[in-house]
């Protein structure tokens, strides 16, 4: 609400102003331009995170210098904070990388947004910069008319700088022009409570423009034609630093409690380094002139200094935070913690955060559907067949179970099916529905997302088959004819073995073994139907069994087959290792 009141008044005060002095038109089609242009520079970058960028992310947070580090270097290259922000949101959410490993990123990001200061004063202020954005432009476009997606995203990064730097050249001219009428200078405030007054307007600003990148070209290009006093532009940085982590709370809404710790621990170390940098803001500033001489700087070269000053608050910021992470992340996870009473049939891993990126969704759906399968259709199927999870779970000879399970479990298996299956499953396929239908997918992405779907099917034809077998287990476990108990007992032993096997197969990391015995398992249900009619008609043909116990032991034969194959099947679906979560390029 508050940002749409905020964006409101802005678009009235632009519109105001731009009536009643058009010089500032200018001023205002450079900061349209420049934004455009990182628009463009992320959209570029977007089609290269797919694999490199994201895998890269994702294996740099296991230690904290290189997560760090990892996160300076990327935000760095691809100039946008905000676009590892929702990168790293999104792995959290799905669980691809650490709290503390993302909480390392994003202090990365903090030092690597300071690039653009120096870009912007070192380069883009220096020379005659329209000069070298308009072949960046011709050329930019003209890759990002070709349709191969590395072309495009070449072209959208050639063209984002090119409009990035056309922004700077008319943000510049702009100012000089707008100086001949009124000079922003004489609004000028000293001390400390220019400090804070400046620091407001930064953070209104960079909320404004959402891009802390845009109001630090803003803040440089008014400073290198004297617009504004070189204390009050210190002052503006440190509020654009605290203002760009609305990109980071806006972002986590969506998310999960995971994102939401992120985007807190991102709002929590801007506030407290924007808190030390105003604090001490004038003896890092003496900090700033004093480096300045052994660098070479112009005593007047306010632009460059206030990029040093920039990288010195945020490196600060960095250095003071690293001792209390751990502190910071129990903090965190105290103050969003995963609700207890969260049912299976809410998802664990599901939230809009993951929509980002292919691999995040990916990683997502597998999750939740690996979640859905250990705690609803393996309970509900050990249950059905009156055999407790622990026994299947444990060493006990399969034999023995069967033999000493026989006890009523109370098993409503209807009920279960729409108390813990039915919204999570709906869920899954939803999700991963949006995905391929909204993402861009490689082609073993999207085939690895339709196998996710297909086992999530099976686990509800497991559910039906299981209810139909609960029904005829329930009553003929108590019949006093030994011969239907004895062959509904082999039955439950078929079942309760192959869930042993699933069992391993899911929890062990040498998966061969426990693979061949599931596809030993899986030849022995295909093959079994004639084998095991001769039985069933010996029992028939010796009236050993009545009419009504041979017609439900015939269909529960069958039905016991096909739930064998689709265990396995799911199994193999969820728990064989399938790597194309991060993969790049199409194939």
């Amino acid at each position: 609400m508050i940002k749409k009141i905020l964006f409101t008044s802005f678009l009235v005060l632009l519109a105001v102003v731009l009536y009643f002095n058009p010089n500032f038109k200018t001023i205002g089609a450079g900061v349209a331009v420049l934004l455009f242009g990182m628009i463009m520079l992320e959209e570029g970058f977007k089609v290269f995170t797919k694999g490199p960028l994201q895998n890269f992310l994702k294996n740099a947070t296991n230690k904290l210098y290189k997560s760090i580090s990892a996160g300076a270097l990327v935000t760095a290259l691809i100039q946008s904070s905000s676009l590892v922000s929702v990168i790293t949101i999104s792995f959290i959410s799905a669980g691809l990388i650490s709290l503390s490993g993302g909480i390392g990123l994003i202090f990365g990001a903090n030092i690597g947004t300071t690039a653009t200061a120096w870009l912007v004063a070192g380069f883009g202020l220096k020379i005659k910069i329209s000069s070298l954005a308009m072949p960046m432009l011709i050329f930019g476009l003209i890759f990002s008319f070709k349709k191969n997606v590395t072309y495009k995203g070449i072209g959208n990064v050639l063209a984002g700088l090119g409009f990035f730097f056309l922004g700077i050249h008319y943000m510049k001219e702009g100012f000089d022009v707008f100086k001949g009428y009124i000079d922003l200078s004489q609004f000028a405030v000293s001390g400390f409570l220019g400090a804070l007054i400046y620091t407001g307007l930064g953070i209104i600003i960079t909320t404004i423009l959402q891009s802390s990148s845009a109001t630090l070209a803003l803040i440089l290009t008014a400073l290198s034609v004297g617009q504004i006093e070189y204390e009050n532009a210190l002052a503006l940085a440190i509020g654009a630093n605290v203002g760009t982590t609305i990109t980071a709370v806006l972002g986590s809404l969506s998310s999960n409690s995971a994102g939401k710790r992120l985007a807190v621990a991102h709002l929590i170390f801007n506030f407290f380094t924007g808190l030390i940098a105003l604090v001490f803001i004038f003896p890092l500033a003496n900090l700033v002139n004093y480096l300045s001489g052994f660098l070479n700087f112009s005593e007047t070269d306010y632009t460059l200094k206030l990029a040093l000053f920039h990288t010195i608050f945020n490196v600060l910021g960095v250095v003071i935070m690293i001792p209390f992470i751990k502190k910071l992340e129990t903090f965190l996870l105290k103050l969003f913690k995963e609700s207890e009473n969260k049912g299976i049939e809410e998802p664990k891993y599901l939230n809009e955060a993951i929509l980002e990126f292919p691999g995040t969704l990916i990683s997502s759906v597998l999750n939740e559907s690996k979640y859905l399968f250990k705690n609803a259709i393996f309970e509900i199927v050990a249950h059905a067949l009156k055999i407790h999870r622990d026994d299947i779970k444990s060493d006990i000879k399969i034999k023995k179970i069967i033999k000493e399970s026989d006890a009523q479990i109370k098993v409503d298996v209807e009920e279960l099916y729409y108390s813990k299956v039915k919204n999570i499953y709906g869920q899954i396929i939803s999700f991963a529905t949006r995905g391929q239908q909204e993402l861009k997918l490689t082609k073993r992405q999207n085939n690895r997302l339709s196998e996710l779907r297909l086992a999530n099917r099976r686990m509800v034809e497991i559910i039906k088959d299981t209810r139909e077998l609960e029904k005829n287990v329930s009553l003929f476990l108590e019949s006093d004819n030994k011969y239907i108990k004895k062959e509904y007992n082999k039955f439950r032993k078929k079942v309760v073995k192959v869930l042993r096997v699933v069992y391993l197969f899911r929890k062990n990391e040498d998966k061969d073994e426990y693979f061949k015995q599931l596809m030993k398992l899986k030849k022995e249900a295909k093959t079994a139907l004639h084998s095991d009619n001769k039985s069933i008609d010996k029992l028939i043909r010796k009236n050993l069994i009545t009419t009504d116990m041979a017609s439900s032991l015939v269909n529960d034969h069958s039905n016991v087959n096909d739930l064998i194959k689709k265990l396995i099947q799911v199994a193999e679906l969820l728990y064989s290792e399938k790597d194309v979560i991060l993969e790049n390029g199409t194939k």
